[in-house]
């Protein structure tokens, strides 16, 4: 019984190595030999964009989704809701949110504060639930 399991231990342990070596990734060496002699390096730099400054500082280039049509067109600040403005505000962390009163923080706020405290509970019980 001793000899059966250590040669299955044994071909179990060749068969992890050899899954190993197969299923490692590699990278190619080097890259095509380039003709024309010895490079100096122009084939590297980076290519200058096609696009003239009028279309990238009035169009949206890449917003356009469908197979078909335009880039959308950039539009005045006015011409778009106010709350766009907002996706970009800087929302306070939970440190922050804990050293305020809860009696005065505004709603939104508030449900922030619920939210990320439980995230930290939930975080806290399984780091100590892995430990165990």
């Amino acid at each position: 019984m001793a000899m059966t399991c250590r040669g299955s231990l044994r071909s179990l342990i060749l068969t992890k190595e050899a899954v190993g070596v197969v299923g490692r990734r590699t990278f190619a060496a080097g890259g095509k030999a380039k003709k024309g002699g010895k490079g100096g390096g122009a084939g590297d730099a980076p290519k200058a964009s096609s696009l003239s400054k009028e279309i990238k500082s009035t169009t949206v280039v890449g917003g356009n989704i469908l197979k078909e049509g335009t880039d959308p067109k950039l539009l005045a600040d006015s011409e778009y809701p106010d709350w766009l403005g907002h996706l970009l505000d800087k929302k306070p962390a939970l440190s922050e949110l804990r050293r305020k009163n809860i009696e005065t923080l505004p709603y939104d706020d508030l449900k922030r504060l619920v939210k990320l405290d439980n995230r930290a509970r939930i975080k806290e019980h399984n780091s100590v639930k892995a430990k165990h």
